[in-house]
């Protein structure tokens, strides 16, 4: 009998737990293919701590190759789906493009940063979504501080200094508070600097942080952060940042180098070009069993969808309720789907997905961290013990758990190391010095 074609479009949580699913539970009977322009998963909670130094970056990813046995991997981006053709376009870096075709297709392509039409964000904004630009930020502020310390000129140490950061959700805070954490830390190192040259500015047009949380622990981390001198400025918007010139809607007005972007997400734009259903703010209209529905609720035949670019029902919560775009739940509906796939093509029935949010946790710097789970509110110490506790479970494979207690041990005889390598990005900076000389 001839295997079922599986196209996997995305390599996240997602595509990673599905395709190892449904793998294990049909075997032979599928010929399974994961795309992802990346060869790696991001384990996207631990970015804030690879920024900060606290882990290695390379082990906050996921190997696909490594992990997925059997799978065959497609290194490219997806630009079209056409489902009616049952076909996907990808493209690969070098330009070369080629056609997947499929029996049965998983949309797992999850969501890109939700930016604005905000003057300079394009040429001087960073995102926070992907480890290289965790390796980016890291060394950026680290460079600035040790550019910082070699100026007289006290306009422009103020201007390297003072660090900006959009978005006050959970990847804006957990950055914000562990990059704070280690530019102090680092600043042992430079006697030609004080902790007041330091300027960290959240900008967040809602009235308020973390709002996932409730207003109790999202007023308690606000004050811990605005204690550490950090500012925090609510219910404003970044109105432009031209040439590093930040203008607020409030009316303030000062110089940085950095604006780092964590302002929210929207689904990839390539679903909104496809023949695939979709929902009001451009999800894939997916119903509990994570087959994806037309707006009357008729299955359309070989599609499945999970993570953040589905709309999916929050059977827990009741009517009217949609899944939240977290990890949490793309795992778990990534498990669900592999295993409904392999009922579907085995003529089983498929199951819905229901699962009651466990909480949520967030970290706030080293031994600072503030968490709500199943009711329960944890701060400081604690908390941030429960958030590194649940993300070394939850982190795919043993190979990386690993790599990841080895890195905590390790800092727990060792202060982290505060080198900044920003030339990374300029690999042949030296030769080319070298050959013009």
């Amino acid at each position: 009998m001839t295997a079922t074609r599986v196209l996997i479009l995305g390599g996240g949580y997602v595509g990673l737990y599905t395709a190892l699913t449904l793998h294990k539970k049909a075997g032979n009977h599928v010929d399974i293919t994961l795309v992802d322009r990346r060869p790696y998963m991001t384990y996207q909670p631990f970015l804030p701590e690879a920024a900060a130094g606290s882990i290695e970056p390379r082990h906050v990813v996921v190997p696909l190759r490594r992990e997925l046995k059997g799978v065959r991997i497609v290194q490219g981006k997806v630009t079209e789906i056409s489902h009616a053709e049952r076909r996907a376009r990808v493209e690969t870096d070098f330009g070369d493009t080629q056609d997947l075709e499929y029996d049965e297709v998983v949309i797992a392509l999850g969501a890109i940063p939700r930016t604005l039409p905000i003057p300079g964000l394009k040429e001087i904004g960073v995102g926070f979504k992907w480890v290289e630009e965790a390796i980016g930020l890291r060394n950026t502020i680290l460079g600035r501080i040790a550019r910082a310390a070699s100026t007289s000129d006290p306009h422009l140490r103020r201007r390297l200094l003072t660090f900006v950061f959009v978005g006050g959700g959970f990847a804006g805070i957990e950055a914000f508070a562990e990059t704070e954490d280690m530019a102090r830390a680092a600043l042992r190192h430079y006697p030609e600097l004080q902790p007041a040259d330091l300027r960290f500015v959240m900008v967040e047009a809602a009235t308020r942080i973390l709002p996932e949380m409730g207003e109790e622990m999202g007023g308690y981390t606000l004050e811990v952060l605005r204690k550490r001198g950090m500012e925090i400025y609510l219910a404003t918007r970044l109105e432009s940042c031209e040439e590093g010139r930040i203008k607020l809607s409030d009316g303030q007005e000062f110089d940085a180098d950095t604006v780092v972007w964590t302002a929210g997400v929207k689904p990839n734009p390539v679903i909104a070009e496809s023949d695939l259903p979709t929902g009001p703010r451009g999800h894939v209209n997916t119903l509990p069993t994570l087959q994806v529905a037309t707006e009357d609720g008729e299955v359309v035949d070989g599609v499945w969808a999970a993570g953040d670019n589905a709309q999916i029902p929050d059977l827990a919560k009741g009517e009217g309720a949609w899944c939240a775009p977290s990890a949490q739940h793309a795992v778990r509906q990534a498990r669900l789907l592999g295993a409904n796939m392999a009922a579907k093509l085995a003529g089983r029935p498929v199951r819905e997905y229901k699962h009651a949010h466990l909480g949520t946790v967030a970290s706030l710097g080293l031994n600072k961290g503030v968490a709500q789970i199943m009711g329960v509110k944890l701060r400081g110490w604690p908390a941030w013990f429960m958030h590194r506790t649940y993300h070394m479970a939850q982190i795919p494979s043993f190979n990386r758990k690993a790599r990841v207690v080895v890195d905590w041990t390790t800092a727990l005889f060792f202060r982290r190391d505060l080198v900044s390598m920003g030339r990374l990005h300029e690999p042949r900076r030296a030769f080319k010095e070298a050959a013009d000389s």
